[in-house]
């Protein structure tokens, strides 16, 4: 790819940017992350994984705008589209829709061809570690989700059950759960060098709020008889 055609992609992709957890800053390290892992494999197509990294979230407004959809089957058919409109060939265009429709955190629908693995892997690689949980508040704040919900008995849940949405319960629901689930060497070590500046801030944040609701309300009580 030279670097005409990246700028062209590149302009595309920063038109599409609104959401301020999936912006342009985002885009670059997940790509910076893909390139990293790539240089440890073997017979990658660095074309369609350059474009799908740069794209792979310009579905992300249509998301946010309707939650019903999924940014990634809406942004590969953003992509594919624009591809083809630009004069990029069939094949290649197909290539990368396919690596962004899977490169989403969910069971089904998962990455086949190695450019899909190597996207994936380099965006999860964006959700683990301290830049993990930082991005993960600053979503929580968009979508206006609290820190923590309490349990029925007042007591501040470490969102480990069933229960609203909440920073604590997406740290268990998701954050927790991904360090298994990567598809190459690289991005599954990687991620494990991450692990413990995500369990740290969280023990941390949960020690730190039930210690003071604790304390606050013994004080208060003592205060109120």
């Amino acid at each position: 790819m030279d670097r005409s055609t990246f700028q062209k992609i590149e302009k595309y992709m920063l038109s599409c940017m609104e959401d301020s957890a999936h912006d342009a800053e985002h885009i670059y390290r997940v790509l910076s992350n893909a390139v990293v892992i790539a240089r440890e494999e073997t017979g990658v197509d660095y074309d369609i994984l350059i474009c799908a990294c740069l794209l792979h979230d310009i579905g992300r407004p249509d998301q946010i705008r309707n939650p019903s959809l999924c940014h990634a089957a809406v942004g590969s058919e953003k992509a594919y589209q624009f591809l083809l409109g630009n004069g990029f060939d069939s094949a290649f265009a197909t290539a990368v829709r396919d690596c962004i429709r899977t490169h989403r955190f969910r069971k089904n629908d998962q990455p086949e061809s190695l450019e899909a693995k190597i996207l994936f892997d380099a965006d999860k690689l964006d959700v683990v570690g301290a830049v993990g949980i930082a991005r993960t508040l600053v979503y929580k704040g968009t979508v206006t989700e609290p820190l923590y919900t309490r349990r029925p008995d007042g007591g501040i849940s470490d969102g480990a059950g069933e229960e609203p949405h909440s920073f604590f319960q997406e740290y268990h629901r998701k954050l927790n759960k991904l360090y298994d689930r990567f598809f190459t060497a690289a991005g599954h070590r990687l991620a494990q060098d991450r692990r413990a500046a995500a369990q740290d801030f969280y023990n941390a944040l949960y020690s730190e709020v039930t210690a003071l609701d604790e304390e606050g309300k013994r004080a208060l009580n003592e205060i109120l008889q």
